[in-house]
């Protein structure tokens, strides 16, 4: 499986921070660019955010149709039959790309992993994978099949966020995730809001201060 390059968008000044993040079914490394203003994360941060591009595949529920995914599909229920070797083998991709940063000199525990829908739950995949300090996780509109096999690494730092009208992964797959996280000794910061499978401006705002308060100036 051939996975494109990333997006990356370089600070002004040195690179102190990472944010990889992760987009959704049928996007792409481009998705988040029109977020990152929004963010408004200062520059004396020096954060390098870097959005990889997952490899083209047919998916399943949508008929076999060819397009950027993580992992198939199989069908509406999300929790009826995973496709745990692609969940785990993009995994790996994401862990790769987080052994990128540390080889380009980026501290392993200012490297914060973040992803959307299916990017969420390869994020957290990743994250609950391996030893590795990372800065935590951004789990936006996502879920986390159990049939997923996880390590019980030091307890993560999660931003958890989904929508009480969401259509595709349902509000209480999340929550489950949330608990099962919990459960596993992880320190989860849930956020819900009046939106469906998307993003709000609330959100925007309590992801911006969850990620400050994991940066610091060097």
């Amino acid at each position: 499986m051939e996975y494109p390059p990333s997006v990356e968008i370089d600070p002004p000044g040195p690179a102190r921070h990472s944010v990889i993040w992760l987009h959704g079914l049928g996007a792409d490394g481009n998705d988040f660019l029109p977020l990152l203003p929004e963010l408004r994360i200062p520059e004396e941060l020096g954060v390098r955010f870097v959005f990889p591009n997952a490899p083209r595949m047919p998916v399943t529920v949508n008929n076999g149709y060819v397009m950027p995914a993580w992992y198939d599909i199989y069908g509406m229920d999300l929790m009826a039959r995973i496709d745990v070797e692609g969940i785990l083998r993009s995994a790996d991709h994401l862990l790769k790309l987080v052994d990128g940063e540390i080889a380009r000199g980026m501290a392993p525990e200012n490297i914060l992993l973040a992803g959307f829908s299916q990017g969420g739950v390869i994020a957290l995949t990743a994250a609950l994978r391996t030893d590795r300090p990372l800065a935590g996780v951004m789990a936006l509109s996502t879920y986390l099949p159990r049939a997923v096999p996880l390590q019980s690494p030091a307890p993560r730092d999660i931003f958890q966020a989904h929508g009480r009208m969401d259509d595709v992964v349902p509000w209480q797959a999340a929550r489950d995730a949330c608990t099962r996280l919990r459960e596993m000794g992880h320190r989860v910061d849930w956020h819900e809001y009046d939106m469906a499978h998307s993003l709000c401006a609330e959100e925007v705002v309590d992801m911006r201060e969850w990620m400050l308060a994991r940066m610091s100036p060097a």
